[in-house]
């Protein structure tokens, strides 16, 4: 009944598919900024000039060190890493920051165990905002289960300030899995990704904590995975498509509202 609801009141056009380009990496996620486009898999990144589609730096780490991170985010100066020990419990999470440019390795921030599986962060108004995954089965810890996907706003010393579950009709989606990818658009709304269907859920944030909103669906043609916004190029969102290895760019259609 959910899943009819949602389906009749909520679902928006498709997102136009703009381009598309191999990357090896693209297993995980994807980043951009206004020159770059950066493919996520696991224990390595690389980046590729948008202009020429040339691998121009990567980053490869110790699997032991970054067994996983699932998406990362241009954010000022600095490339900051969602990043786990997906598929260990108990679930310890950290924050990777590398140099843009270069992909040198600059910090890891640890978050150790927290209510969930980091698997994307973002800043806004000041504070960090971080999407912590739970799953049913693999990877998911005793006692907690898909319906426990949680965001949590954190302080710069990283201590918890409020935090928000999903809705029923979004998580009934996600199902057996979680929240792979996370970002707020211009609009001020939360644009969040599943692990495997090929859509992209529109939410608001009410202040304080809660229960966020599902304002909207929009189906995409990536199945799920970390997401990033254009910021030069209003309503433009990547993904990465698993199986064939590309990063899709993709023009949003507009959601009415704010």
């Amino acid at each position: 009944m959910l899943e009819i609801l949602a389906a009749a009141a909520l679902t928006l056009s498709p997102a136009g598919v703009i381009s598309r380009f191999p990357a090896p990496e693209a297993e995980q996620g994807v980043a951009v900024d206004a020159g770059s486009i950066y493919a996520v898999d696991n224990s390595q990144i690389a980046r590729y000039d948008r202009k020429t589609g040339q691998r121009v730096a990567a980053f490869k780490g110790d699997k032991a060190k970054f067994p996983h991170m699932n998406s990362c985010a241009v954010i000022g100066a600095e490339l900051i890493c969602a990043g786990s020990n997906y598929p260990a419990v108990p679930m310890q999470s950290q924050v990777e920051v590398f140099d843009p440019a270069s992909l040198n390795h600059l910090r890891t921030i640890p978050l150790g165990e927290q209510p969930g599986s980091l698997t994307w962060v973002d800043r806004r108004d000041g504070s960090w905002w971080a999407g912590f995954a739970n799953y049913d089965g693999n990877g998911g810890a005793p006692g907690r289960d898909h319906t426990k996907t949680i965001l949590i706003r954190f302080d710069d010393q990283w201590r918890a300030q409020a935090s928000w579950l999903f809705p029923a009709e979004v998580l009934e989606r996600m199902a057996p899995r979680s929240a792979s990818g996370g970002t707020f658009g211009a609009d001020g709304r939360l644009y969040v990704t599943g692990h495997d269907r090929p859509e992209l859920y529109v939410l608001d944030v009410p202040p304080g904590g809660g229960t966020l909103t599902l304002v909207a669906t929009i189906p995409i043609a990536v199945a799920g995975q970390a997401i990033a916004f254009d910021r030069s190029a209003p309503g433009v969102l990547f993904g990465v498509n698993r199986p064939k290895r590309e990063v899709v760019a993709m023009k949003l259609p507009p959601v009415e509202g704010k």
